[in-house]
């Protein structure tokens, strides 16, 4: 009698332990599921809020030419010219416009500090990101709201 009472408590105890662990496992699994969903769920609603945008809008900021840094003792006066393209949406394209001119002088600003070397070191990406920044910078000196996503670089021509 003794010894099914005790076949009988482990049973209870092995069967309450897979239970337990089973719970666990649903439980963890259920948690990462929805963090799943959740990354999921803001990433199609931020798709969403895109198309409700309506298709991306390019405008240019054209021949912006720049006279770059001598290195000393250089005599030779060197160049760069680049063409910027600027990634916006319908509502804020003619903003946009407004501020070319604006975005003309930070790009000249930013990218005339560059000595000839550095500039020719660097890679188109390494560029949009400068003036990415100088942009973002700009805009939150003068507390204003950007009226674009992004500045790519169209053509870039250093002499």
């Amino acid at each position: 009698m003794n010894k099914k009472i005790i076949v009988a408590i482990a049973l209870v105890v092995v069967v309450g332990a897979a239970v337990a662990g089973g719970a666990f496992w649903y439980m963890s699994k259920g948690a990462d599921h929805a963090e799943e969903t959740s990354a999921d769920g803001k990433k199609a609603a931020k798709k969403e809020e895109k198309k409700k945008e309506g298709p991306p809008k390019y405008l240019t900021v054209d021949k912006v030419i720049i006279m770059l840094k001598r290195s000393p003792g250089d005599t030779t006066a060197h160049y760069m010219s680049a063409d910027l393209v600027i990634t916006t949406d319908e509502k804020t394209a003619g903003r946009a416009k407004e501020h070319l001119p604006m975005l003309r002088s930070v790009a000249v600003r930013t990218l005339s500090s560059l000595p000839l070397a550095t500039a020719q070191s660097m890679t188109i990406d390494q560029f949009a990101a400068e003036l990415n920044k100088a942009f973002d910078e700009a805009y939150e000196h003068d507390g204003m709201e950007k009226p674009f996503s992004d500045v790519m670089i169209g053509k870039l021509i250093i002499e």
